[in-house]
């Protein structure tokens, strides 16, 4: 595949970074929300005609490098028996885990993930040729901490983490089952087409560096590992890692995603060299002015020139209230500065 995004893993040398954004099927594009009037998000996930549209369209109407799976981490979690609903206001479980006691055994349901499946051969068959399509699923931690949500207005994780503090033994036994079905989820994947996979340990920083390099590290390495086995380049993005990032080798992902509170050269100094760089753009930069926006790209020119291993990306999601024309303009932007390279 003639791929920008690809050749970044491969050490081949391009005339600009790739591009591509986190939560960019959806959100904020106008197109997206057309759909959202019509169809509820369970309904655009497991339609293969519905999400493969959903995929595209930010490869449509902002022109980023790279498409990534419409989906959701949470079907990990429904596979193992939860019941998962996506309200107006966000998921919930009606079975979640319990506060007190989670002695029950998960019996993972491979079927139940068929659709995903489905989905990426359908958006395959659509994709431009340049185009990779990027799967991925929830880190075993923030994979755990949302099983524990009832309620889709709770925001905070409290009880999840009192209970992995309070019964750590059980806590990691959850999170084998979780790594277990992950590890088929991603294989499955990787046969139905995609051509990378990103394991998103979103809330990686509730805990202490330590304690994640401790307890869980060992399960998103088994995950990470699974990739590499099967030849996929592979992203890992451990939010709010902080001085964590200096274990991070090529043992354990090609590219490793920053969040916004690190600098790209703090990064860069603290990542093992032979693994590359992604992130790290605040998506609150995009309520700057368009002049502000530029000044803030060309101060990356001097790290982009010396680092041909970095993929453009934020350090999390877009907010829904961004204004599209924005990121397309930053898009368009990246394509067209001298990245003195």
């Amino acid at each position: 595949m003639d791929s920008l995004f690809l050749d970044a893993f491969n050490g081949i040398e391009t005339s600009r970074p790739p591009v591509w954004f986190m939560r960019q099927a959806g959100r904020i594009l106008p197109s997206y929300q057309k759909l959202k009037l019509k169809y509820k998000f369970s309904d655009l996930m497991k339609s293969d005609k519905l999400a493969s549209k959903v995929t595209l369209l930010p490869i449509n109407d902002l022109g980023v490098d790279a498409a990534i799976l419409f989906s959701d981490i949470l079907v990990v979690p429904e596979s193992l028996g939860l019941k998962l609903e996506f309200t107006d206001k966000g998921p919930k479980f009606h079975n979640p885990l319990s506060t007190v006691s989670n002695n029950k055994k998960f019996i993972f349901d491979p079927k139940k993930l068929n659709f995903v499946y489905d989905n990426i051969k359908e958006i395959k068959k659509k994709i431009p040729l340049n185009i990779p399509l990027i799967g991925f699923c929830g880190g075993p931690l923030t994979t755990f901490l949302f099983m524990f949500r009832g309620n889709e207005n709770e925001r905070g994780f409290h009880s999840a983490i009192k209970y992995f503090y309070s019964n750590k033994k059980e806590s990691l036994k959850i999170m084998e089952s979780i790594t277990e079905a992950s590890i088929e989820y991603l294989d499955n994947q990787v046969k139905s087409g995609i051509d990378c996979f990103q394991l998103f340990e979103t809330y990686c920083g509730i805990i202490p560096s330590d304690l994640y390099l401790q307890d869980i590290m060992p399960y998103s390495k088994k995950i990470l590992e699974k990739s590499k086995e099967l030849n996929q380049p592979t992203i890992f993005f451990p939010k709010n890692f902080n001085e964590g990032l200096k274990v991070i080798n090529k043992d354990i992902c090609d590219f490793v995603s920053i969040d916004s509170n690190l600098s790209l050269d703090f990064a860069r100094k603290t990542v093992d060299n032979n693994v590359g760089i992604q992130g790290n753009m605040d998506p609150k930069i995009f309520y700057l002015s368009y002049q502000e926006i530029d000044d803030y790209l060309n101060s990356l020119v001097n790290f982009g020139s010396k680092n041909q291993n970095w993929i453009f990306n934020l350090g999390r999601g877009f907010m829904p209230d961004i204004d599209h024309r924005k990121v397309k303009h930053v898009v368009d932007q990246i394509k067209n500065i001298n990245w003195n390279r």
